[in-house]
């Protein structure tokens, strides 16, 4: 497991390579981000990115999700992975808006939890994104990186890497950590071809050394 001194070094290259580091869900408000995030779930940004303009001219507030049928509403997203239970979804949070929060957005993690569709995680990216609240949202590449780097252990939760993170990286820093970790993995230490050759962490990566040294084995 990494120490203090060695984490610190982490959160360093990571803002070296990605500073400019953000979320790539294209949005112009709290309302549409919260939609694309729950859309991204188990699907890729870029093909959220490729429904949602349309679907964000159609669809402009909560009450408009609920004015067409749910059939309609999963011929708009059909495109995207389980399209079915998202419709389903969307529109059930979009009442709950409506009843609850004056058609408006809640703004704390366990009032974005209660709306249907929407876990840890997507919560924490409205929670942060949208309201600048400081939040960790571990997604597949925060929970690769860190269980690769030997910031948290290969067995933990989602939830454990979570708690791990939020005691081992200053709290000013989640947000802007969050999204670094994301590129890193989502650009550089990818899940099948982890860019190890030219990676500035190799020698503190536990799983980039065993890589290492099996490929010295076949050479």
């Amino acid at each position: 497991m990494l120490n203090k001194t060695q984490i610190r070094y982490c959160l360093d290259v990571f803002e070296e390579m990605f500073p400019e580091a953000e979320c790539e869900l294209t949005h112009k408000n709290p309302f549409e981000l919260l939609i694309a995030v729950v859309l991204s779930a188990q699907a890729t940004d870029v093909l959220v990115n490729k429904v949602t303009p349309e679907l964000f001219r159609k669809y402009k507030d909560p009450s408009d999700y609920l004015a067409v049928p749910l059939e309609e509403l999963e011929q708009d997203i059909k495109k995207i992975g389980l399209y079915r239970s998202k419709a389903k979804n969307i529109q059930k949070l979009c009442r709950t808006m409506i009843d609850d929060f004056n058609s408006k957005v809640p703004e704390t993690q366990n009032e974005l939890e209660g709306l249907a569709g929407v876990g840890r995680k997507t919560a924490n990216v409205v929670a942060s994104v949208a309201f600048d609240e400081p939040a960790i949202a571990v997604d597949t590449h925060v929970e690769r990186i860190s269980k690769r780097l030997g910031i948290c252990r290969y067995k933990d939760t989602v939830l454990e890497v979570e708690k791990t993170l939020m005691t081992k990286i200053p709290k000013s820093e989640w947000s802007d950590t969050h999204h670094r970790m994301i590129f890193f993995g989502r650009y550089h230490c990818k899940a099948k071809n982890p860019n190890c050759g030219e990676c500035p962490l190799l020698f503190l990566c536990r799983e980039g050394q065993k890589r290492k040294r099996k490929e010295e084995k076949i050479t």
